[in-house]
């Protein structure tokens, strides 16, 4: 227990809720010392020397003295093995049963006794000691992995072997993803836990893990780009170390990898080529990016502590009585009737549903907070009983119900990895629909057992159905907030299966970009966490998880006007734009800050509203191609070493480079540029790169450079339609993009349209595919 845990531990004993929590701590550590088998003597293993083979579709079996080892390459490049006979499925990361084989990939001899998969697009090369690598079709090296380790109890009953993956990677390469990490979006050395934590308060680079955490790596090196993904639900802890070259005597030191698993199945995904295609190959192994309604990709307001529907009318007011859009207010747990999940405390909020239509003809929807812990014997808990034969609810070891304490109180768990609890409770939105609530974002599901000491979470020994497989909470807790993304967006299709669901969650795991997006939870409302905010959304997109924000200001603080307003600029450029704040902390309306900040605040929100149609066109294309809105500045040039190590600007699609004010004071900074012209967007200013230009930022405005010859789709000066504006490409050169224009609230694809912009004598014409110009265009750069 760290000194601030100690702190608030004692503090905690003298209320109610501290005193309950205490005790269900005690509960949780009792249930672990008879649930879960004690570690006995254990032996280790290594997979000992290679011993015949059998090739099979996409490459075959290696069979070693201690070990076997299955190597497939599949259809598009993506690249399997597994060691112990683990298959690809049952996976909660992988959509139906994977790839196929690719039927070309070939198993052959290689030199020194070893075995090679050779295919069009990568090589996987084993050793006859069981080391393996990947290589290019070149024969460049981008990832070595060196034989597996395990330790079995040599009682098999005493529990599951843990096991230990080293690897080595380019001497240049640098780390990213691993999940929502504050310290980023390049991975330092260091350790990184893989298990969804609540970090009990504000939170900036400095803590580590997060609510969000994934076995998913991206490699980035002058060979190539690869990412990397154990398919493994289990606590672990990655340690990196990134290399050096012309380290010691001038040989280069390579960077390192090293995972540690407390159980489960050694197996791995990989996938090689430039991040566009890694990332393409991501979302077709996992599942394509959900595509949120229109209104959700403009900016949205919440709080902790609306208190009642009056507030609700008198925050919207405020923004439509100075002409700020405002496209959702989001009610957290003090709009439920004592916290307690699918109720409405009629006092406070009288006729949701009448609140719910006054909004909406203002433009403006209601999104519902959402947790996943039950009230012990309310009517939810009381429907729950009868799902099933043992109930809906996370079960102990000797069969009694996993109780902990949350916001309601004494509460029971959902165990979301049962298909038929993910049913029952999907059916429970139906309840949130007719209060008019248009969209949701599921909180606490790590999940969060308040607890003064240990874990906040289930103990590790509650047991988990796990879609039939059966198991404990070791296994379960990463997963169980995606069951529960899962649970929701599949019961909101049934209940209105004509609009596609609005939906983030706090927690998730690899593949839960299915069902929606996520936010920062509560980063601390200062500096660092503004810069822990952009990390966040870059490593998270990395990931395959498109469509994330912070909120904006920091959750648990009182942020400065200064502060404030880059915060406001920063998450005007994110996915999701979205104010919040807790019930203790300062105010997040523009106009609580002075009228200078409103002024400088209207300008951002009028500037995201302008720019929602690239948003949409951003949404569909990343369901598409897995692209993410939000990229780093080496996306499109990932040799160019410099841009490697840029973490305080980023691509927003391909046509904006935008460059946030992360430091206090600061009125001007330097950006760095990739390949190519760029233009200023405030002053027209052109800018040749790759190089490096100090622009001013004075607080009413951030950085943003326009790509030339980039199109952009962007809202009609009177609020209505969508217009293209478009930057000139420099003179000999053409530019273009394409445009996705929203089909409505449905599930409909929209329509792809092309655009080519080009010089024709001394003016900029856009033409479509069919080579018609195309008239009312805005062109800028000229």
């Amino acid at each position: 227990m760290n000194g601030r845990d100690l702190v608030r531990a004692v503090k905690d004993i003298g209320t109610e809720r501290g005193r309950r929590a205490w005790r269900s701590a005690w509960r949780h550590r009792r249930s672990d010392a008879v649930g879960l088998p004690r570690r006995g003597a254990e032996r280790a293993r290594v997979p000992g020397l290679l011993t015949g083979t059998e090739a099979r579709p996409g490459g075959g079996v290696l069979r070693f003295a201690r070990s076997e080892l299955v190597v497939r390459v599949t259809v598009g490049g993506a690249v399997f093995w597994s060691w112990d006979g683990a298959g690809p499925t049952p996976s909660y990361a992988v959509v139906g049963e994977g790839p196929e084989p690719d039927p070309r990939a070939v198993l052959e001899p290689d030199t020194g006794g070893g075995w090679r998969v050779v295919s069009e697009r990568v090589t996987v090369a084993v050793s006859r000691h069981g080391a393996l690598e990947v290589r290019t079709p070149g024969g460049a090296v981008l990832r070595r992995e060196a034989p597996p380790r395990w330790w079995e109890p040599v009682d098999p009953r005493m529990g599951a072997a843990r096991w230990l993956q080293r690897s080595e990677v380019p001497a240049d390469a640098r780390f990213f993803g691993l999940g929502g990490r504050a310290a980023g979006p390049r991975l330092r050395d260091g350790a990184y836990r893989l298990w969804n934590t609540d970090p009990k308060g504000g939170f900036g680079p400095g803590v580590d893990p997060l609510y969000l955490t994934m076995p998913v790596q991206m490699v980035v090196a002058d060979a190539g780009t690869h990412l990397v993904f154990h398919d493994n639900s289990w606590d672990g802890r990655v340690v990196l170390r990134e290399g050096e070259e012309g380290a010691g005597s001038g040989a280069d030191r390579p960077g390192a990898s090293e995972l540690r698993m407390e159980g489960g199945p050694l197996r791995c995904w990989v996938l090689v080529g430039t991040p566009a295609r890694v990332l393409q190959g991501w979302a077709g192994l996992t599942g394509a990016a959900a595509v949120p309604p229109e209104w959700a990709l403009g900016y949205q307001h919440a709080r902790w502590g609306f208190g009642s529907a009056q507030e609700v009318r008198r925050v919207v007011a405020g923004y439509a009585s100075r002409g700020l859009a405002l496209s959702a207010v989001h009610l957290d747990i003090d709009h439920y009737d004592g916290h307690r999940v699918f109720t409405v405390d009629e006092g406070r909020f009288p006729d949701l549903p009448e609140l719910s239509r006054e909004l909406e003809e203002l433009g403006v929807r209601l999104v519902s907070i959402v947790d996943p812990a039950v009230k012990a014997g309310d009517g939810v808990h009381a429907s729950g009983l009868t799902v099933g034969a043992g109930g809906a609810f996370v079960r102990d070891a000797r069969g009694g119900e996993v109780r902990g304490e949350v916001w309601p109180g004494e509460c029971a768990y959902p165990d979301f990895t049962d298909p038929a609890v993910r049913e029952w409770w999907g059916g429970l939105y139906e309840e949130r629909l007719a209060q008019g609530f248009a969209g949701f974002w599921h909180d606490m599901n790590e999940p969060v057992s308040f607890a003064p000491f240990g874990d906040t979470t289930l103990p590790r020994s509650a047991r988990h159905a796990l879609d039939g497989a059966g198991g404990d909470h070791r296994e379960g807790h990463n997963v169980y907030a995606l069951g529960m993304a899962r649970a929701g967006w599949e019961g909101l299709v049934r209940l209105r299966p004509a609009e596609r669901p609005f939906l983030f969650s706090r927690s998730g795991w690899a593949g839960m970009q299915r069902y929606g997006g996520t936010w920062s939870g509560d980063v601390e409302s200062s500096w660092e966490g503004l810069r822990a905010s952009l990390a966040l959304v870059l490593g998270l997109g990395l990931c395959g998880v498109p469509y994330s924000g912070p909120d904006v200001g920091g959750f648990g603080g009182s942020p400065s006007p200064e502060l404030y307003v880059r915060w406001l600029q920063l998450g005007a450029y994110l996915p999701l734009f979205r104010t919040h704040s807790a019930i203790w902390a300062g105010r997040r309306e523009p106009w609580e800050f002075g009228p200078e900040v409103a002024q400088q605040a209207a300008a951002v929100m009028a500037e995201r509203e302008r720019l929602r149609p690239y948003f949409v066109t951003l949404a569909h294309l990343a369901r598409r191609t897995g692209a993410p809105y939000v990229r780093p500045v080496w996306w499109g040039t990932p040799e160019e070493r410099r841009l490697r190590d840029c973490e305080d600007a980023f691509l927003l699609g391909d046509a904006l480079l935008v460059a946030p004010v992360l430091e206090c004071g600061a009125d001007r900074r330097a950006v760095r540029l990739p390949r190519g012209r760029w233009y200023d967007t405030a002053t027209g200013a052109a800018y040749e790169g790759p190089g490096q230009i100090l622009l001013d930022a004075p607080q009413g405005r951030i950085p943003v450079l326009a790509r030339a010859g980039a199109v952009l789709p962007v809202r009609g000066a009177s609020g209505g339609g969508v217009r293209l504006e478009v930057w000139a490409p420099a003179r000999g050169r053409t530019g273009g993009g394409v445009v996705i224009r929203d089909p409505g609230p449905g599930f409909e694809a929209g329509e792809v349209e092309r655009y080519t912009v080009r010089w024709l004598g001394d003016a900029v014409v856009v033409e479509d595919e069919a080579g018609n110009p195309v008239e009312g265009v805005t062109v800028r750069g000229l």
